[in-house]
């Protein structure tokens, strides 16, 4: 069946009826192969259009359309967690990358640009409808989470950022419990002394960390100097801090990254780690590029997080109303050589 104008004539395409109806192509596919995931009555809309406008579907097309059940799955990464060495969140992604084939499904990464997200411009694997789910790999800006939720009837998961909003949509690791234990840790070797390095309005990661970290010292009847609660980086990202004047016992690093710096900054100084003074970091991960420390750390689970988000996301494709609820994943501390274990004080 043809539509044309003047002697112009072309076939009805499926962007044709989802731009009359406001939806996805991938939305106007699902209902008219009777996939799930479309409202009866957005159905029943799309079906009524695509008849008026004269759309027939190739019948063998359709049904190798309905046979093949390969999902392809967008992964968005801010720009500002590409700012120094390659970043935490391609190990992830390449993870996801790996998982995905099990799951019989496909990712496809897109930067979001500083500039998009602050002129709140689409991705453009969302633009041109190349993907039928989003996931979003760290924090960005709520109100732009808003304009894509608005633009999209695509599910759109969280891995690595939550808030209470969110939180139904969202896949972390648990840094809360995972930061009280390294902390436990540090007071199990005999240190009492420590200060915490992560600019805690950054991201729900680094705050939970820090809540995690000021259980256990509340629990030990300590209170954190204010000079030992110390900033680590700047709006865009990078690594940037200052020693305090006075030194703790242990300094208690948001991650790898800041626990990587802060060793350097207190080499510069002609301290020793841990012979002067401990550091303990999270996530387990090793920079490229970045001298290994050793840096005893608390390994996050990235495998299973990113198995939970795309499950999460395959379950939603399915039936919008499945896959909701905060997952939580939990890890386990790594002892390297980073901190003073008591034994080594009782020898002294």
């Amino acid at each position: 069946m043809l539509i044309g104008k003047g002697n112009l004539m072309a076939k009805v395409r499926l962007a044709d009826i989802a731009k009359r109806v406001g939806v996805s192509t991938v939305t106007v596919h699902n209902a008219l192969s009777g996939q799930k995931g479309v409202s009866d009555e957005l159905r029943e809309q799309i079906l009524r259009l695509a008849d008026e406008m004269g759309y027939r579907q190739n019948t063998s097309a359709a049904k190798r359309e309905k046979g093949r059940s390969l999902k392809n799955i967008g992964v968005i990464i801010s720009e500002k967690y590409l700012a120094e060495y390659t970043t935490f969140y391609w190990k992830m992604y390449q993870e996801m990358a790996l998982a995905a084939v099990d799951k019989n499904c496909m990712t496809s990464v897109e930067i979001l640009k500083r500039e998009a997200e602050d002129m709140f411009i689409l991705p453009r694997i969302v633009e041109e409808d190349t993907v039928e789910g989003l996931i979003i790999m760290g924090k960005i800006n709520k109100e732009y989470i808003h304009f894509l939720k608005r633009k999209t009837r695509m599910p759109v998961i969280f891995l690595d950022f939550y808030d209470k909003e969110l939180a139904g949509d969202s896949v972390i690791a648990d840094n809360f419990y995972g930061m009280y234990l390294m902390t436990e840790y540090l007071f199990e070797q005999g240190l009492r002394e420590m200060a915490y390095v992560g600019s805690i309005q950054e991201t729900s990661s680094i705050m939970d960390r820090y809540c995690g970290f000021q259980k256990s010292l509340w629990e030990h009847g300590i209170t954190l100097p204010e000079e030992w609660l110390i900033e680590d980086r700047n709006k865009a990202g990078e690594i940037l801090f200052e020693l305090p004047e006075r030194l703790p016992e242990a300094f208690v690093c948001n991650c790898d990254l800041a626990a990587g710096r802060l060793i350097l900054k207190l080499e510069e100084r002609g301290l020793q780690v841990p012979e002067d003074i401990s550091v303990v970091g999270f996530d387990n991960y090793l920079y490229p590029g970045f001298p290994d420390k050793r840096i005893t750390s608390y390994e996050v689970n990235t495998k299973i997080m990113v198995e939970a988000a795309l499950e999460k996301v395959l379950k939603r494709l399915e039936d919008p109303e499945a896959g909701h609820g905060l997952d939580v994943i939990s890890g386990h501390i790594v002892e390297k050589d980073s901190v003073k274990r008591r034994k080594d004080s009782l020898q002294e």
